[in-house]
């Protein structure tokens, strides 16, 4: 008792620079592991953002960021008074909402599905192939989708697609050049691509469940459907809520990847999205204007943080931890 006294006294005399020396001493190596992804970050993810003072200036390459002169809200003006960012956010939310809406809970269900096969051999072979579309570049990935898709001319019979639609007695589609169908081309191949992976986390956070409640479950005379809604799904819920958070972020930002490889000058009315946008008034060759583009990013990307705050605040009220 003598000993947890006098050492109490001890750490309460030494100032809290000699704690903090004291500590780091204690767990250095651990800061050590730490070290190189924080070096990164500092680099890549918060150096960059002295830039962010170009949607406040008028940019000139002589002058540089530092000197060139302020230019106020002016930019900000320019974006809202501009009818294709507004075309552009148009379809860059409904298009990241039907990927909520469809592509979140397909991703949900194939994870409970996949955990619901019992078949030892079958399983792998089934989480093998929904993951391995992930492995592929959008480019190439793209490119097959157009091959798929492909509308048949004079010299070929066309993709697999129209081949089944004009076997069925159909007129064939030129798929990629109709605006109207071209964001379901967009949130299906979103889907193929992307839904193997993300079960990832449902899956672990399915496998880290007590099968002693399985067994309960099932000597109370509870079948594989009563087990999924009230054992599984709650147990996984708070895994749910987080990916819903981490989804709703990127709510105002495209795949630019994914659009740039399959949108055309047919289908720009309902597929040009803020990516593919910004990439042309700043690098895709109809001009240099970094200025308006670093006011959109700043915008969206401001907007983004507001509603992961908002979406975790409704997540903590709901009994469900959130992300912080």
């Amino acid at each position: 008792m003598k000993q947890k006294t006098q050492a109490l006294r001890s750490r309460k005399g030494k100032s809290r620079f000699d704690r903090f020396v004291a500590y780091m001493r204690k767990y250095w190596f651990v800061y050590m592991l730490v070290l190189p992804g924080l070096v990164f970050m500092i680099v890549f993810n918060y150096g960059p953002m002295y830039g962010i003072q170009l949607a406040f200036k008028d940019y000139s390459p002589r002058l540089g960021v530092w000197g060139s002169p302020w230019a106020g809200l002016s930019h900000f003006k320019e974006m809202l008074d501009d009818p294709n960012f507004i075309r552009a956010f148009k379809n860059t939310v409904v298009i990241n909402l039907y990927n909520l809406v469809f592509g979140f809970t397909f991703n949900v269900f194939l994870a409970l599905m996949i955990n619901e096969l019992k078949m030892k051999k079958i399983k792998p072979i089934v989480q093998t192939c929904v993951y391995l579309p992930y492995f592929l570049s959008w480019v190439i990935f793209a490119g097959l989708v157009q091959v798929f898709l492909e509308y048949p001319s004079t010299a070929d019979i066309g993709g697999v697609v129209n081949q089944v639609v004009a076997a069925l007695g159909g007129q064939p589609v030129d798929f990629l050049k109709r605006p109207e169908l071209f964001r379901t081309i967009l949130v299906v191949t979103n889907i193929i691509k992307t839904a193997g992976y993300s079960t990832i986390v449902y899956l672990a956070a399915i496998s880290g469940i007590d099968p002693a409640l399985y067994e309960s479950a099932a000597i109370d005379g509870a079948n594989r459907k009563d087990m999924l809604l009230h054992i599984t799904i709650p147990r996984i819920l708070p895994s749910v809520m987080i990916m819903l958070i981490l989804q709703l972020a990127s709510l105002f930002i495209s795949n630019f990847d994914q659009v740039y490889n399959l949108y055309n000058n047919y289908v720009i009315s309902t597929g040009d999205v803020l990516s593919t946008y910004i990439y042309r008034i700043s690098l895709g060759g109809s001009g240099t204007n970094f200025e308006l583009s670093t006011a959109m990013n700043l915008v969206l990307n401001t907007m983004g943080l507001i509603v992961v705050l908002g979406a975790n605040k409704f997540v903590e009220k709901l009994d469900v931890q959130g992300i912080f």
